[in-house]
């Protein structure tokens, strides 16, 4: 650790145990970084952070009771000095939007590494903001191709679904994007909810449809 650095107070908020094991036995691993309590929605997350006064809230967004967004409102309202950080696998741009809107200081999708979790815990402690690269892309590119326009995916799905349209399995998906098992069998379960699609080959044919795989011609 450096000894510069200033010592910061998270509280993190995530209904998965799992989840929140991970990511509190990673931070623990900086010097620098408290986590002085754990949430598993947002009305505990309020109430934890009444007591304990943390300086970050890495949150997630989907939780039971009070999602993160409604609970970014609260925070704004009662606790204004706490900077909120959110910590969630949707890329979508009316999640992002909704965030910042609520307060947010930043957006990180759960599969980063965790220095760049850390990062980010800095740069909003410091009183800056920060939003991973692929958030970035999605707040400063409001134009998009006609293949992403055409369908009700979010980019991190149809970049998934181009995968599963070659032929790839989830393990090879996870690996080649650098990305959990767990997310992207929960990518895939989304893709056919919203494509209403139930097999493989009919997802395929919807990536040749609308435009997001080449296909070779004899």
């Amino acid at each position: 650790m450096e000894l510069n650095k200033p010592r910061i107070k998270v509280l993190l908020a995530d209904d998965h145990p799992m989840v929140v094991d991970g990511i509190r036995s990673c931070l623990e691993m900086f010097d620098h970084i408290d986590v002085v309590e754990v949430a598993e929605n947002g009305a505990d997350a309020l109430e934890k952070s009444a007591a304990t006064s943390p300086d970050i809230v890495l949150m997630d967004i989907n939780m039971p009771e009070m999602n993160g967004l409604d609970t970014a409102d609260q925070f704004r309202e009662r606790f204004p000095d706490v900077r909120l950080l959110f910590l969630s696998m949707h890329d979508n741009r009316e999640y992002i939007t909704r965030a910042v809107q609520c307060g947010a200081r930043g957006y990180v999708l759960k599969d980063v590494p965790t220095v760049e979790i850390v990062t980010a815990i800095e740069a909003v402690y410091q009183g800056g903001t920060y939003f991973s690269s692929g958030v970035s892309e999605i707040l400063l590119n409001p134009e998009t191709p006609k293949a992403e326009v055409e369908g009700p995916l979010t980019h991190r799905e149809q970049v998934v679904l181009r995968c599963v349209a070659d032929g790839m399995s989830n393990k090879h998906i996870a690996r080649d994007l650098d990305i959990s098992l767990r997310t992207v069998e929960t990518h895939r379960r989304n893709i056919k909810r919203k494509l209403n699609v139930d097999s493989t080959a009919g997802l395929t044919r919807y990536a040749i449809e609308h435009g997001l795989i080449e296909v070779e011609q004899p």
